[in-house]
């Protein structure tokens, strides 16, 4: 009986009864109509930050501005004007699908790419703070009702656990990141992404090889990888989820609550990581919101989309899926960076 009890308080039990009593995938991908009013919940969120996205992008604040990055003077943009960036849309949309889905992705493969675009990282850091932000507390709502997840707080199951745990530690670590790198350090961001795709291939083959076998809970592993996390959040706006995701895998939690946990984790570091980016304002650091709208279209409908996917499909098949995308991730990255390597060791 005490066994049957500790597991009922673990938050993950939902996703396995799922399973159990819906055992294909064709029964689990039939929508109840909680789950579309849950689906519709969430785009009306999505579509209020785009209308907030629409008026920060005209930059009404003195340390909104629009940054002269290499994309803003090549396409002629003047002033305060902005617009939707339908290439920007596409790739987000992509990633985010695959980040809501897989744990990981916006942020570290996105962000690369919109630099060798030619974006400003004070065009994209923000931005993706918000856009995961919202994302992520939206998906964490989205992951209970679609049941990927418990979150129980009488008594408080491991899930809230481990959010408060990774959450707790997330948001020290991204003070200290950006405050460091964007206010003291001044640190060369090309060797920053360096070692987070180093840190993702790593992580992402040993949970490979891994993934096979079921591990034994060890939530305290989660303070490490939550601090190792929450500082490359702080630097680039990506890194995140790829930690968090396969470090709780690691860590033996199932890979479905874990995706749930890793939104919600990212959600409220993001926040908080926003309101550490507002006092950088008044200290004279300048950003510019130009990409928000874009970013919250490519949101819109693939971060409500990707839950339900977690829901469709297995456990066992998420256990391959997730590190085999974080190996990609991290094959993203250096493909994007290595050029910007080779050129610093050339001199």
């Amino acid at each position: 009986m005490e066994n049957v009890k500790q597991e009922k308080q673990m938050g993950w039990e939902v996703a396995r009864e799922l399973e159990e009593k819906k055992k294909t995938i064709i029964e689990r991908f039939m929508p109840e109509w909680r789950h579309i009013k849950a689906a519709l919940g969430g785009v009306f969120v999505f579509f209020l930050v785009f209308l907030v996205g629409i008026w920060l992008a005209g930059n009404p604040f003195e340390p909104t501005v629009r940054i002269q990055s290499k994309w803003v003077v090549s396409h002629g943009l003047v002033g305060n004007d902005w617009g939707i960036i339908w290439s920007v849309v596409l790739i987000a949309a992509f990633f985010e699908f695959m980040d809501a889905s897989a744990g990981m992705g916006f942020g570290t493969a996105l962000t690369p790419l919109l630099l060798v675009m030619g974006f400003d990282p004070k065009q994209i850091v923000p931005v993706v703070m918000i856009q995961q932000g919202v994302a992520g507390i939206v998906g964490a709502f989205l992951h209970r009702e679609f049941e990927n997840v418990e979150w129980k707080f009488s008594p408080m199951s491991e899930t809230v656990k481990l959010w408060m745990i990774i959450g707790l530690t997330g948001c020290v670590a991204v003070t200290i990141s950006i405050f460091g790198v964007y206010k003291v350090l001044h640190v060369d961001k090309i060797w920053i992404k360096l070692y987070v795709a180093v840190l993702l291939l790593m992580m992402g083959f040993i949970s490979i090889f891994q993934s096979r076998k079921d591990r034994p809970y060890r939530p305290g592993r989660m303070f490490g990888y939550a601090a190792l996390a929450g500082f490359n959040k702080g630097v680039g706006g990506g890194g995140y989820g790829p930690v968090v995701t396969i470090g709780g895998l690691l860590a033996g939690v199932p890979v479905k609550s874990m995706l749930a946990v890793t939104a919600i984790s990212e959600g409220t570091v993001s926040g908080f990581a926003i309101i550490v980016w507002l006092a950088l304002l008044s200290s004279g650091v300048q950003i510019d919101y130009l990409l928000l709208p874009s970013m919250m279209i490519a949101t819109m409908f693939s971060a409500v989309a990707a839950p339900y996917m977690t829901r469709v499909f297995p456990e066992k098949a998420w256990k391959i899926v997730v590190p085999s995308y974080c190996v990609i991730v991290a094959v993203i990255c250096f493909w994007k960076i290595i050029p910007g390597v080779m050129a610093k060791l050339a001199g």
